[in-house]
């Protein structure tokens, strides 16, 4: 009991508008995942694409997002305003939804799918600045993790509704994209109508924020950060091979999907509660733990392949995203100064992002060589390599 009273105190003292942000976040999600767990089926099967041309859009698409998050982060920065550049972010976003529902063609899907990449690039940063602007340094982790959970419940919760619909309307991927419309559209008024943006201190001159003198001011803390979150990312690789691990499980081929809305279940229940508890503990060990059960997921799904196994590795996983992800972004919020805020969290999206890339080239190159085995052998390694660093760091620090 005293627990539950403890959790909705600490919820209600978060600001308003984290609460918007987070449901603007988990309606954008919905709509997007509806879409994207359809799109290479609906690009395979019905425009007759092949799957090199699956992974150019891609990896086009995903590209331009990273590429995007630093200069519209360092803008906000500039203006010293971010709800603007959030609100045509979403924007952007939801006025691509209807382009899937009437591609005819992979040129117009790849021009969608480039558009609503560039609106998420675009609003990311701004979005995380927003929330560090808002909320009090003895809140920002739960404020934080909160986010983190409303974004991830629509990870799940659109492809399930996506799922739903394609069974009702037997298939019909064209519906499927016309509904996704609707939560993308009451996402951006939401944004546009709910978020009240804070009065900033308005500096004499501004200057460039990604010019060298400014971005000598960001610390090696925030550096460290970075590199810390590069090193996760490294261990973690992509989800999609989770996905793989299950197939060789032997569950039928229709449920292997739900492997992701597992761990996306997960993910989305433990983001906060994780968020809040570093808010009272030394965020450095909370990582530290978060790598250590992410060392026991990769070994658990490197050594067996009975599904009920593989399902205890997902569901470790899941808990690892929620323990770090937040986690990490506070830690850029807690280490960036006030008027380079949105510059730092672009440079961390395109680190991080960058580094998924090799990850996954790599554990899709041990995959398809040596096996399941030595791709999550090989990402508990690297977390071990980013334990150690940490304790370095630790130790040096004392």
């Amino acid at each position: 009991m005293g627990i539950a009273n403890s959790t909705k105190q600490s919820l209600k003292q978060i600001p308003a508008g984290v609460w918007v942000l987070g449901s603007v976040s988990l309606l954008m999600d919905v709509s997007s995942e509806m879409i994207h767990s359809l799109l290479p089926l609906f690009m395979v099967t019905t425009l007759g694409a092949g799957a090199m041309a699956v992974g150019l859009i891609e990896g086009l698409a995903e590209a331009t997002a990273l590429i995007v998050k630093v200069f519209s982060g360092a803008l906000s920065d500039y203006l010293g305003r971010r709800k603007g550049l959030a609100v045509f972010g979403y924007a952007l976003g939801a006025l691509t939804k209807p382009l899937f529902a009437i591609a005819s063609s992979m040129g117009i899907v790849l021009a969608a799918r480039f558009l609503d990449r560039v609106g998420k690039g675009i609003r990311g940063a701004p979005r995380d600045a927003l929330i560090a602007d808002i909320v009090p340094p003895h809140l920002r982790g739960a404020a934080f993790g909160l986010r983190q959970s409303l974004d991830t419940a629509g990870a799940f919760i659109g492809p399930l509704l996506a799922v739903g619909l394609m069974l009702l309307w037997s298939n019909n991927f064209r519906a499927v994209f016309q509904v996704a419309v609707i939560p993308g559209a009451l996402a951006v008024l939401l944004l546009f109508f709910g978020m009240q943006e804070p009065g900033t201190q308005q500096l004499e001159k501004r200057s460039n924020p990604i010019q060298k003198d400014n971005l000598k001011r960001l610390s090696a803390a925030y550096w460290w950060v970075v590199g810390t979150g590069a090193v996760f990312t490294l261990a973690r690789f992509s989800e999609a091979f989770l996905v793989l691990r299950a197939q060789q499980s032997g569950v039928p081929l229709a449920l292997v999907p739900l492997v992701m809305v597992v761990m996306n279940v997960i993910y989305a229940l433990s983001a906060y509660p994780f968020g809040k508890l570093s808010d009272k503990i030394s965020r450095e060990k909370l990582l530290a733990l978060g790598l250590m059960i992410l060392i026991a997921a990769d070994l658990i799904l490197a050594m067996s392949g009975h599904w009920s196994l593989i399902l205890a590795g997902v569901a470790l996983w899941g808990i690892h995203m929620g323990m770090t992800q937040g986690l990490l972004v506070t830690m850029v919020a807690d280490a960036a100064p006030i008027d380079l805020r949105g510059t730092a969290f672009g440079f961390f999206n395109l680190v991080s992002g960058l580094a998924m890339l090799p990850a996954s080239l790599v554990a899709g190159a041990l995959w398809e060589h040596f096996g399941a085995f030595y791709t999550f052998s090989t990402g508990a390694l690297f977390c071990l390599v980013a334990l150690a660093g940490l304790v370095i760091i630790r130790y040096r620090t004392r």
